[in-house]
């Protein structure tokens, strides 16, 4: 939809995934076996039609820069428009603004040269699989100044705890948006916003020394804009935490959660090309999620292996997470464990964590 441009916003979300995070930001964390946390945004955008898409980045962006490179996978590698990234490189002394409008002010040439007349801004903590064509579409039939997206929790757990909150009347007003506790309608870090509307606002944040778009021109509402919200119903996962990453990645081991992630419209991520998993004589596995180029000789259960993860024989893997190039040697035994790229386990060592804690080892260590 090329009346649309796309705004990844990174600039407030905080990286809290701890190990996870020591090296990488959050929007590139490794989920259900092969992809990144960004991919599910990018797709969902790419789904759409959206040709120009620019991603704000602050801190800690070079795995994130080597997974996207020049946008390829999700079509944005184009002599027109495509993927920009925007990290902060400003020298203007000059420059009052501060937060997530700095990225917009440094960049308005982005914005202006653009075709598109409609900004989608995104997050990437909340994984989902919304149809920005159809918000497109709500977001005109309601002449919004404002569309957010939601969802409305039926059970609300601990990573919901930070989440803001909509209030929302019959016809889909927002009357009321906030954070408190006992309220179910989680907004989902998208909205939709004329671009003229949405500079116009950048500028009269600025001019007031303010840091926080969404906060301080949607949430606060100085300029009394029509906002709505837009139900979603599909799958939704919130990942900012070591303990809703691996409770949500473990979910995907449901063949009805899978399902609603992954079928009708694919999730597009960084093409890598190696051979098909190699199961030996001696291998067990049961009830996982196996990405390609594993080789896989040991007791495997209820777990998550990425891309090239090797299991020796005689080792045993059980309910844990295992990412890219991770070596598992003969008799080790893993359980309850987030291992993160590129890790060894020495032979006959044990590593059991808690169910609802688990023990994460970060990239490049050997246990």
């Amino acid at each position: 939809m090329s009346r649309l441009i796309g705004v990844i916003n990174l600039d407030h979300e905080l990286d809290q995934l701890k190990e996870l995070t020591y090296f990488r930001c959050g929007a590139a964390v490794p989920f259900a076996s092969r992809y990144r946390l960004i991919d599910f945004t990018l797709s969902n955008m790419m789904h759409a039609g959206v040709h120009d898409i620019a991603l704000f980045v602050r801190r800690k962006y070079r795995s994130l820069l080597d997974h996207l490179g020049e946008g390829r996978p999700w079509d944005l590698d184009r002599r027109r428009g495509g993927l920009f990234i925007l990290p902060p490189d400003w020298n203007d002394p000059t420059d009052g603004s501060r937060g997530d409008l700095q990225h917009v002010h440094n960049n308005l040439d982005f914005f202006h040269r653009s075709a598109g007349q409609t900004v989608i801004h995104a997050g990437t903590q909340h994984v989902n699989k919304v149809d920005i064509e159809d918000v497109y579409r709500y977001h005109r039939e309601k002449n919004a100044d404002v569309t957010l997206v939601y969802k409305a929790i039926e059970q609300l757990e601990a990573e919901h705890a930070p989440c803001v909150r909509l209030e929302i009347a019959e016809d889909g007003r927002v009357t009321g948006i906030h954070q408190e506790q006992d309220h179910h309608n989680i907004y989902l870090e998208i909205f939709v916003m004329d671009k003229s509307l949405y500079l116009d606002q950048v500028k009269h944040c600025i001019a007031h020394q303010d840091n926080h778009f969404f906060r301080d021109a949607i949430q606060k509402n100085p300029s009394g804009l029509r906002i709505y919200a837009y139900p979603y119903e599909g799958y939704h996962a919130v990942i900012n935490s070591i303990e809703s990453y691996y409770k949500n990645s473990m979910r995907l081991l449901d063949q009805q959660q899978y399902q609603a992630l992954f079928q009708n419209q694919p999730v597009h991520t960084k093409i890598k090309y190696e051979a098909p998993t190699r199961f030996t004589h001696s291998a067990e596995v049961e009830h996982s999620l196996v990405a390609n180029g594993c080789t896989i000789g040991g007791k495997v259960e209820n777990s998550i292996l990425f891309r090239g993860v090797r299991i020796e024989e005689g080792a045993r893997v059980s309910n844990s997470i295992i990412m890219q190039k991770c070596t598992i040697r003969k008799g080790a035994i893993v359980e309850n464990v987030i291992l993160d790229k590129d890790v060894e386990i020495s032979p006959e060592r044990t590593l059991i964590g808690d169910i609802k804690a688990p023990y994460v080892i970060a990239k490049n260590s050997t246990i």
